[in-house]
């Protein structure tokens, strides 16, 4: 009696915070839509022009950011557990430089060819073979979380060589210009970039389902094989998953750090590290971090705008030094 007293209690608080954050996520929305050079009242805009900002230009932003939180923020809390790492995420393990090095290479050796779809294709597969790599390796050479993060930092230095080696030989000046954006940034999508997150939103939903198999598999991949997780299968299906929703956040605003490994981290240490409600709570949480994060990179500085990548990396760096140490630490 006692025991199942816990769980409910458990569950309210986790809902609690659910709503929560839900609510923090649409009052920061709200400011979002509202805020800028023109102060707009998101209900009901006074004009033409309020209106094609606010429609043509604040709203697809406003979207690009909450996919993108919420899949970076869902790919790393996945990633921690398929790795057992909770220092793990796309960025610092270099799986967003290669969804950038794939897309970077499809515009710079066959221009003609970059349309939308190939262009996301393009980051998809450079995400999924860094991806694969990552845990190949991990796998076959059983490496240390310090051995881990060291490879992953390394593929990540070698695709941002083989970006900035691309870049220095272009004289396409819309080549060059890709420079700022894939330092992150959101401030030039539109509505037909948004048919990535067409892709992303059915990938979110499938993997935010799987926190039951997830705990399971925290576990032990030989106590999973017990309790009846086909191990091989959950693994390509993650990898798959985590590999679609990096490239699609790299294609729709360049490579942006640290939401993957901060948010899932944060939420473990204060609510526990349950699968099943761990991940919608991630994905809450990270769109609101990232909606925040562009909030100040839009406002901060009054006669520029900040990268976004930058806004989430001075949030994130911090973190990942403080985990460091404390990792360290407990050994």
């Amino acid at each position: 009696m006692e025991f199942n007293q816990l769980l409910t209690q458990k569950s309210r608080r986790w809902r609690r915070v659910l709503i929560t954050m839900s609510l923090a996520l649409l009052t920061l929305s709200l400011i979002h839509l509202s805020i800028g050079e023109i102060t707009i009242n998101p209900f009901s805009p006074k004009n033409a022009l309020e209106s094609q900002l606010l429609f043509e230009l604040r709203m697809p932003r406003l979207l690009a950011a909450i996919a993108i939180g919420a899949s970076l923020a869902l790919s790393g809390a996945a990633l921690q557990v398929l790795l057992g790492n909770v220092l793990a995420e796309p960025g610092v393990l270099g799986i967003s430089g290669g969804a950038s090095l794939g897309m970077v290479a499809v515009l710079f050796l066959f221009p003609v060819a970059a349309t939308p779809m190939v262009f996301m294709g393009a980051g998809i597969a450079g995400s999924l073979l860094f991806t694969l790599l990552l845990v190949g390796m991990a796998k076959a050479m059983r490496l240390t979380t310090t051995r881990l993060l060291l490879v992953g930092v390394a593929l990540g230095i070698l695709s941002s060589a083989a970006v900035t080696w691309a870049f220095y030989f272009s004289d396409d000046l819309s080549i060059r210009q890709l420079m700022y954006w894939l330092m992150g940034s959101i401030g030039g999508v539109s509505w037909y970039q948004h048919v990535l997150v067409v892709f992303m939103v059915p990938v979110l939903v499938w993997l935010c389902l799987q926190g039951k198999i997830l705990d399971r598999l925290m576990v032990g991949e030989i106590h999973a094989l017990q309790l009846g997780v086909d191990v091989e299968k959950l693994r390509w299906q993650l990898i798959l998953s985590i590999s679609m929703l990096v490239g699609c956040s790299v294609a729709l605003g360049g490579v942006i750090s640290f939401v993957g490994l901060v948010v899932p981290h944060l939420l473990r240490m204060a609510f526990g590290s349950e699968n099943r409600y761990l991940l919608p709570l991630s994905v809450i949480s990270g769109a609101t971090l990232l909606v925040f994060a562009d909030i100040f990179a839009r406002t901060l500085i009054d006669s520029a705008e900040l990268p976004l990548g930058v806004m989430t990396t001075t949030i994130g760096a911090p973190v990942f030094i403080w985990m460091l140490v404390k990792s360290h630490d407990t050994r």
